[in-house]
């Protein structure tokens, strides 16, 4: 008897249907997976035999046929041995195939019949939907992944004894609730508090620039200057996710393996060691998975020490920091991976890091500092709109007991510079100015004659790209925000110019 129960699976991050098609024929007792399996759905057939045995149900000792349609894209993982199993106990007659109407199963299964959670369900939750689907049953502990759809009846079960009653009306069972309005809290306090840092007040209004127009920004100082606990911190500042970028982010994170909650409620801070490789910051392998620009997503990619990363490595970077997309090519086809991420660079300025320690002597030649710098190379300074120059706090300032200014200070006009831009690109597709193209910068970047003619002279002077050339004007842009100022003036320009511009990366 053929029975047919649809499921799905992810091909990058998005996901789509898979029907898994079982037939149970007279025979020598076998069991065969067709339609392109990898070895851990081959493998299915014996924690499926397992598990329907250890939950009281004779397994058919007949000749089992298994087909994963659409057959010419491979089956990674675990996610189907539910849906087979479902498909084994409704080719037995022990379920009603009508049953399964409208219905899709993903989820592994222990060999004692319990349900263990998978990865990539809400990509496939999202197909699901989209296809006109009405119920999903799956593992409990993917159930509040799933709800976030909102129109599909999402189930979560611990063991397919459970399923079975469910499905036979001998069970009652509540579809998972999600509470909206609170799904995208995000505890900031964990980020830390720009009120702990003492002095770096340059330092801290060019972080705060580049949370306002989303911007990279680069630092460049002597270690224990502060570099570091600032980065970390840079995340209290930002604007809260929309939950259309909420989404796209918990898409990446469950595909890749690493989401810890139903929903990605915070800006992702990702902070890779100066040893990766080049896959995993830009994403690839055998079976492609998203690497470490497209995890930060919507959020933070922090380098820390830049120029101890590998030079091939930080090369990778420039596709994506100018695209915002990853593209990888496989002979299965082609992927793309979302990479809209802000960089957060930091760097000694020399090797032995002392070069502007007041105290501590640099013992550096010139053409050491050159080598050492020169591993960050032109065009990837040249998409970065901010650098700064952190130097060691002062003895003062760190004993001083006057209040600093709060997380929730500068972040109060980060969000009014914010709300600025999408009022200004509310019919655009963009939403912050660092995504500005030429045309729109034309269009919503007017400067005074004055601040036209800096730009110009500066431009002429510092023999600057077409690039830097309009990323100094966009950072002018939300400077200008900041202070709620229509037009670009000369004060803008100028310091856009000096942030741009740092004469210790010469």
């Amino acid at each position: 008897m053929l029975s047919v129960v649809k499921s799905g699976g992810t091909f990058g991050i998005n996901g789509y249907i898979v029907d898994v098609e079982v037939n149970i024929t007279q025979g020598l007792p076998q069991f065969i997976t067709v339609g392109l399996p990898d070895t851990a759905v081959k493998e299915s057939r014996e924690r499926v035999k397992s598990a329907i045995e250890n939950i009281g149900i004779k397994f058919p000792v007949k000749k089992i046929t298994v087909n994963l349609a659409p057959a010419d894209i491979l089956k990674v993982g675990t996610l189907y041995d539910l849906p087979i199993a479902v498909g084994i106990l409704s080719s037995s007659g022990i379920l009603d195939q009508s049953k399964l109407e409208k219905t899709a199963f993903i989820g592994e299964l222990a060999l004692n019949g319990d349900l263990r959670p998978v990865k990539g369900i809400l990509p496939i939750a999202i197909k699901l939907k989209s296809e006109g689907f009405e119920n999903f049953i799956l593992p409990q502990e993917n159930a509040k992944e799933a709800a976030i759809v909102e129109g599909l009846n999402v189930y979560g079960f611990k063991n397919l004894k459970e399923i079975l009653d469910f499905l036979n009306g001998d069970l009652e069972k509540q579809p998972e609730q999600v509470d909206f309005e609170k799904v995208l809290e995000c505890n900031l306090e964990k980020f830390g508090d720009f009120a702990e840092v003492k002095g770096q007040y340059a330092v801290k209004k060019a972080l705060e620039i580049a949370a306002a127009g989303f911007h990279n920004l680069l630092m460049i100082g002597s270690p224990g200057s502060g570099k570091t606990m600032l980065a970390r911190r840079f995340v209290s500042i930002l604007p809260p996710l929309s939950f259309e970028e909420a989404i796209e982010i918990t898409k990446i994170h469950s595909v890749a393996g690493i989401l810890k909650d139903s929903i990605v409620r915070c800006r992702p801070f990702r902070s890779p060691h100066h040893t990766i490789s080049d896959i995993a910051l830009i994403g690839g392998g055998s079976y492609p998975k998203p690497g470490e620009v497209s995890l930060a997503h919507n959020g933070v990619l922090f380098l820390d020490e830049l120029p101890e990363f590998k030079k091939s490595t930080l090369e990778v970077l420039r596709q994506p920091l100018e695209d915002k997309v990853v593209s990888i090519s496989r002979a299965s086809g082609k992927l793309e991976f979302p990479a809209n991420f802000q960089l957060i660079a930091a760097a000694n300025p020399c090797p032995c890091g002392y070069r502007f320690d007041p105290v501590k002597e640099c013992k550096c030649t010139p053409a050491e500092i050159k080598r050492y710098l020169g591993k960050i190379s032109g065009p990837l300074l040249d998409r970065i709109d901010l650098s700064v120059t952190v130097l060691p706090v002062k003895t003062q300032d760190l004993s001083s007991n006057l209040p600093e200014e709060s997380s929730k200070q500068i972040r109060d006009r980060v969000l009014k510079a914010v709300e600025i831009q999408q009022n200004r690109f509310k019919n655009e597709k963009i939403r912050f100015n660092s995504q500005m193209t030429p045309s729109l910068i034309q269009q919503y970047a007017k400067l005074s004659q004055e601040a036209q003619n800096t730009l110009n002279l500066a431009a002429e002077k510092l023999n600057l790209t077409a690039r830097s050339y309009h990323r100094i004007i966009k950072v002018a842009r939300t400077i200008a925000d900041l202070e709620q100022s229509e037009e670009i003036l000369h004060k803008h320009i100028v310091t856009a110019v000096n942030y741009k511009v740092n004469e210790n990366l010469i």
